[in-house]
C-alpha cells in the first residue's frame, strides 16, 4: 500500500492510496487560500481600486510589473483574475487513477482539473446529494468569477517572487496555478460520477469492494470503507457527531479497520460550535437593535442551513420578527429546493 497526499490545505483534501494494484483519489478538494493574493473583483465599478498605485521593489523597473501589482493598505496586490491551486500532478499521472471517491460537496471543488485536464478515464462515486449539490458550488464558483472578467492576466509577477513583499514572496509554486475552468467543463467533469447509496457495496475490478457510510457532517457527506475481505481501510473525512441536519455519523462501520485515514480535522471540543452559534445570535440581535445591517459570508449549503434555523428562532425570542433574511447566491433557490428533497439524508 502507498499513501500520497496532494493537497497543503488539510480542509481540502485531495490524496492518492494505491492499493491491491488500484489507484484511488481520495477527494479533489480546492483550496482558496491563493484567492487572497488578488485584488477583490467588485459587482459595480470602483474608482477606488482603479485608482490604486502601482507597486515596484525599489531600485527596479519593469513597466509590466508595475501593471500587474497593486498597493492597498500597506500591502500588495495582484491585480488579475484569481488563480487557484489545483492538486499537485507531479507526484502521480492522473490518467492513471482508477476510481475517485468523494466525501461530501466541499471536497470536490478540483475534479473538473482532474477529470477533464489528465486524460483521466475512471469512475468517481459520491452520493446523490454530494453530487447536486456540489454542482452548484461548481456553478456558483464559476459564475461569481466569470461575472467580474478581467481585460488582462497576470504572469510576470511570478518569476520576481525573491524580490516580492510578504506574502506574495511566500506564495507557493505559482507558476503551478490555474485559472478557474467554464462551466461546460463542470457539465462534462459530473458525467463521470456515479451515484451511490449509504451502505451499498460496490466492486472494483473484481479486487475491493467500497462503501459509502454517513459521516453526519452535512447533506449526503460520507466516510469511505475499502475492503479486500482480508485487509480494511477506513478514509475519515469531514465528519461531525453534533445533532444538526445530516443523517447521524456511522461510527460502527469504521470499526476494526487495519488502517485509518483520518483529514478535515477541526478543534472541537477547544472550539465548541453550540457556544459559537449562540454568541453569533447575540452579536447579530445587539447590531440590528442599534440600527446596522448584519452580512454573513457563507456557503450556499451547509452551515447556512443551522443558521436560519437558529436566526430565525432568536430573533423571534428577541421581538425582531419582522426583519428579513436575504439568501444572496446565483443557486440560492436550488440550495433551499434541494435542502427539502434531501432532508432524508
Amino acid at each position: 500500500m502507498k499513501f500520497y497526499c496532494l493537497s497543503g490545505d488539510p480542509n481540502k483534501p485531495c490524496s492518492i492510496l494505491q492499493f491491491k494494484g488500484i489507484t484511488f483519489m481520495l477527494d479533489c478538494g480546492l483550496t482558496a487560500q491563493t484567492v487572497l493574493n488578488f485584488l477583490p473583483m467588485p459587482l459595480v465599478p470602483s474608482t477606488r481600486l482603479d485608482s490604486l498605485p502601482g507597486w515596484m521593489p525599489r531600485d527596479f523597473s519593469d513597466s509590466q510589473l508595475e501593471r500587474e501589482l497593486k498597493e492597498c493598505c500597506g500591502r500588495v496586490f495582484v491585480d488579475s483574475t484569481p488563480e487557484f491551486q489545483p492538486p499537485q500532478s507531479r507526484i502521480i499521472d492522473f490518467s492513471s487513477v482508477d476510481v475517485i471517491l468523494i466525501s461530501n460537496y466541499l471536497c470536490m471543488l478540483a475534479l473538473p482539473f482532474v477529470t477533464e485536464e489528465t486524460g483521466f478515464k475512471g469512475m468517481v462515486y459520491a452520493t446523490e446529494p454530494t453530487m447536486q449539490i456540489g454542482r452548484m458550488f461548481l456553478e456558483e464558483l464559476v459564475e461569481n468569477i466569470e461575472q467580474t472578467p478581467r481585460a488582462s492576466f497576470a504572469s510576470r509577477w511570478k518569476e520576481f517572487l525573491h524580490i516580492l513583499p510578504q506574502p506574495l514572496s511566500n506564495c507557493h509554486r505559482p507558476r503551478t496555478w490555474k485559472h478557474i475552468y467554464n462551466l461546460t467543463a463542470v457539465k462534462k467533469s459530473l458525467s463521470h460520477i456515479r451515484m451511490v447509496g449509504y451502505n451499498q457495496k460496490l466492486d472494483v475490478y473484481g479486487a475491493l469492494t467500497v462503501m459509502a457510510v454517513s459521516s453526519g457532517y452535512c447533506l449526503g457527506s460520507s466516510n469511505w470503507v475499502i475492503d479486500s475481505g482480508y485487509e480494511k481501510i477506513a478514509y475519515v473525512s469531514g465528519s461531525s457527531t453534533l445533532t444538526t441536519h445530516p443523517r447521524p455519523m456511522d461510527q460502527p462501520a469504521l470499526k476494526n479497520a487495519d488502517v485509518l485515514i483520518l483529514t478535515g480535522l477541526t478543534q472541537t471540543p477547544t472550539a465548541n460550535p453550540d457556544s459559537m452559534l449562540g454568541e453569533l445570535c447575540m452579536t447579530v440581535a445587539n447590531t440590528l437593535r442599534l440600527g446596522g445591517n448584519v452580512l454573513l459570508p457563507c456557503y450556499p449549503s451547509g452551515v447556512v442551513y443551522d443558521l436560519f434555523e437558529c436566526l430565525s428562532s432568536h430573533l423571534d425570542n428577541s421581538g425582531m420578527s419582522t426583519i428579513p433574511m436575504f439568501f444572496i447566491s446565483p443557486v440560492a433557490d436550488n440550495s433551499l429546493a434541494y435542502s427539502n428533497i434531501f432532508a432524508e439524508w
